[in-house]
C-alpha cells in the first residue's frame, strides 16, 4: 500500500475508533496533533511505580569483591538462559555541540575547573531525566577536544588554536569517564571533512588548513573544507577516527550531515574540486562528477565501518544525515536533495548495513506539509533492510510552550510505534532541554518516566555476560542486595529487579555500584505489600543482558505470616 494512502487510512481509522489521547504532561495535545498521532502509536508496556525506599551502594574495593566470586564455570552451569522480567529498551540521547561553543564549554577560555563543572552539570541533568547516551562533539573543525597527535587543540576550548588546557586534562577522557560513571553511553561526534569553521578564529600556522594545504579548499562563507575525493583526505580522517577508537573506551563514533558542504556555504557555487576531477578524468576515470563525488563518500563510509569493526567490534558507528534522501521519496516529500547536493547516498549506507545506527535528522513537525515526520520515518524504516538501529534525530526547540511539549512527546511515541525493532531518538540539542524546563519535566513525567537500557546490537555481539552472584542481608525493615561478577570491566550497567506482591519493577544502576537497599514493604499500613522476590542482571557494552536468577524471599522471614 502506498505510504500516503496508508497514512490517510490510519488517520481515518483513528477518527472512527477514538477521540482521546492521554499524555502525562501539563497540557493536552491539540485535536490535530492527536489525529495525526494516535493512528501510529503503539502503547508500550509499563511497570507500576512504587514509592519504595532505595539506597544505592558503591564498591570501595573492587579487588576484594572479585575475590569473593566463585569459579566462573560454576556460574555458567545453568543450561537454560532465563529471561528477566520486563525492562524498557530505548536509545535516549542528546547532542552536545562544541563548535561555536553552542553547548559546551559555554565560552572559550574557561578554566579547567569551570569546564569540568559545566560538563558534570550537563551529564547530571541528562542522568536525572533518564537519558542513557550523550553524543559529544570532539572534533568540530579538524581540531581536537582531546589529546591528539594528529590535530591541534581546539580553538573552542581556549580561544587559541593549539593551546592545551591548563591545568592539563583531557576533555574527551573526562566526558567518557563521567558518562560511564552515570551509566550512560558516550558517542564521539566528528565532522569528517570540515577543516575550519567561521567562528573558529583566524587561520593560524597550527591549523590543519596551513599544515595540510594540499587537501584544503576555501568556501565563500569563510570556511575551509577538505576535498573528500582525495586519498590524503580520507587517510587523514580515517587516522583521526581510529586513533580515538584505539585509545579511548568509547561506545560509538558519530558523523553528522556534513559530507560535501551545503551549496549555500559556497554562495551557491559548485564545490571547488575541478582540479581533482580533471586529474581523475585524465587517469581514465569514467564517472560523472556527481557520481565520482558520491563514490568517494561511499568508499570512506564503508572504510570507516570496516576499520572500526576490525579494531573494536563493540564500538558502534552511527551517522545522522539530512532527513530527506531525495525529494519524492516518499512521493509527497519535498526539500533539499542531499544525494545531489551533499553527495551523500544515505539510503545506500543503510541498505548495505555500513552503519550500526542511523539517525536521520527529521527536524520537521508531524503535520508539516512536504516534510511529514511520520511519513519520512516510515520510509526510512522500510529502507532499513539490514535491521540496524533507526533512532531519528528530532528537533525539540519549536518554542517554549505547550505546543512544543506536545510535538516532542508525540514524535517520541510515533517513533516507538514505527520503529518497533529498536526504538530511540536523539534530541537537538541539550540546550533546548536546559532552557525549556517545562519540556524536560514533561519528558520525565511522561515517556521517560521509567529508566531504559540502550537496545542491544546482536550483529556485533550476541553473547550474554555471566550472571552476577547475589547476596542479601536484612536489617530491620530493609533488605540490602549486593553482587559480584567475574568480569566487571566488560559491564556497563546492572539491572536490579524487585517484586512487591505480584508486581515486578526495576532500577538501572551504573557499573560502579555493587549494592542497593530496598524497603521490605511498600505503600501504607492499609495497602502495604511485602517484598517477595529480587534479582540482578549484568548488561555489557553491546546491550546483552545476563540470565536472570530470581531470589524468592520467605514470607515467614518478612513477618507477614
Amino acid at each position: 500500500m502506498p505510504l500516503k494512502l496508508k497514512f490517510v487510512l490510519l488517520i481515518v481509522l483513528y477518527l472512527v475508533t477514538t477521540f482521546t489521547i492521554h499524555a502525562q504532561i501539563d497540557s493536552k495535545p491539540t485535536p490535530n496533533d492527536a489525529e495525526l498521532l494516535e493512528s501510529f502509536i503503539k502503547k508500550e508496556p509499563t511497570a507500576p511505580h512504587s514509592e519504595t525506599e532505595v539506597r544505592v551502594g558503591y564498591g570501595e574495593d573492587r579487588a576484594a569483591n572479585a575475590a569473593k566470586v566463585k569459579d566462573a564455570a560454576a556460574l555458567d552451569e545453568a543450561p537454560v538462559f532465563k529471561q528477566s522480567p520486563y525492562v524498557m529498551r530505548e536509545f535516549r540521547a542528546a547532542w552536545v555541540a562544541t563548535v561555536a561553543n553552542i553547548n559546551w564549554p559555554s565560552r572559550n577560555g574557561l578554566s579547567t575547573r569551570q569546564q569540568q563543572e559545566e560538563a558534570i552539570q550537563l551529564l547530571d541533568f541528562l542522568k536525572a531525566h533518564h537519558y542513557n547516551a550523550v553524543i559529544f562533539q570532539a572534533r568540530p573543525q579538524a581540531d581536537a577536544l582531546y589529546h591528539s597527535y594528529l590535530e591541534p587543540w581546539s580553538f573552542f576550548l581556549s580561544g587559541e588554536v593549539g593551546k592545551e588546557p591548563s591545568p592539563w586534562y583531557d576533555p574527551l577522557q573526562f566526558w567518557i569517564d563521567a558518562a560511564h560513571e552515570r551509566g550512560m553511553e558516550l558517542h564521539v561526534w566528528l565532522n569528517p571533512y570540515r577543516a575550519h569553521h567561521g567562528t573558529g578564529g583566524a587561520v593560524v600556522p597550527k591549523s590543519l588548513v596551513k599544515t595540510n594545504p594540499d587537501i584544503m579548499v576555501p568556501l565563500r562563507n569563510g570556511m575551509w573544507w577538505m576535498d573528500p575525493s582525495k586519498q590524503a583526505t580520507q587517510d587523514h580522517s580515517s587516522a583521526v577516527v581510529m586513533d580515538i577508537v584505539r585509545r579511548y573506551n568509547i561506545d560509538g563514533i558519530h558523523f553528522d550531515d556534513y559530507f560535501y558542504p551545503y551549496a549555500s556555504y559556497n554562495g551557491g557555487q559548485d564545490f571547488p574540486d575541478a582540479v581533482s576531477y580533471q586529474a581523475y578524468i585524465k587517469s581514465g576515470g569514467k564517472l560523472s562528477k556527481a557520481d565520482w563525488r558520491r563514490a568517494a563518500v561511499n568508499t570512506f563510509v564503508k572504510r570507516i565501518y570496516q576499520e572500526i569493526k576490525a579494531e573494536k567490534p563493540e564500538v558502534k558507528f552511527g551517522i545522522s544525515p539530512f532527513g530527506i534522501w531525495r525529494p519524492g521519496f516518499p512521493k509527497s516529500i519535498r526539500g533539499l536533495d542531499q544525494y545531489n547536493e551533499l553527495y551523500a547516498d544515505a539510503k545506500l549506507w543503510l541498505n548495505e548495513g555500513w552503519i550500526d545506527y542511523f539517525t536521520p535528522q527529521l527536524y520537521w513537525k508531524i503535520d508539516k506539509s512536504g516534510q511529514s515526520f511520520p511519513l519520512l520515518l516510515e520510509w526510512w524504516e522500510q529502507e532499513n533492510t539490514q535491521k540496524r538501529h533507526l533512532w531519528p534525530g528530532i528537533r525539540i526547540d519549536y518554542g517554549r510552550d505547550a505546543a512544543n511539549v506536545d510535538e516532542t512527546i508525540n514524535q517520541i511515541k510515533l517513533t516507538r510505534s514505527l520503529t518497533a525493532e529498536s526504538v530511540g531518538t536523539a534530541h537537538w540539542s541539550i540546550s533546548s532541554l536546559l532552557n525549556d524546563r517545562k519540556l524536560a519535566k514533561a519528558l520525565l513525567d511522561g515517556p521517560y518516566k521509567k529508566q531504559a537500557l540502550v537496545p542491544a546490537s546482536p550483529w556485533l555481539n550476541a553473547t550474554p555476560p555471566a550472571t552476577p552472584q547475589v547476596d542479601t542481608k536484612m536489617d530491620g525493615h530493609t533488605l540490602t542486595i549486593s553482587w559480584n561478577h567475574t568480569a566487571t570491566e566488560g559491564i556497563s550497567n546492572w539491572v536490579v529487579f524487585y517484586k512487591y506482591g505480584e508486581t515486578w519493577d526495576y532500577i538501572i544502576l551504573d557499573k560502579t555500584k555493587d549494592s542497593i537497599t530496598l524497603a521490605l514493604f511498600s505503600g501504607g499500613l492499609e495497602d502495604r505489600e511485602s517484598l517477595t522476590a529480587i534479582g540482578v542482571t549484568a548488561v555489557d557494552k553491546t546491550g546483552n543482558q545476563s540470565s536472570f536468577n530470581a531470589v524468592e524471599l520467605n514470607e515467614m522471614v518478612l513477618g507477614t505470616s
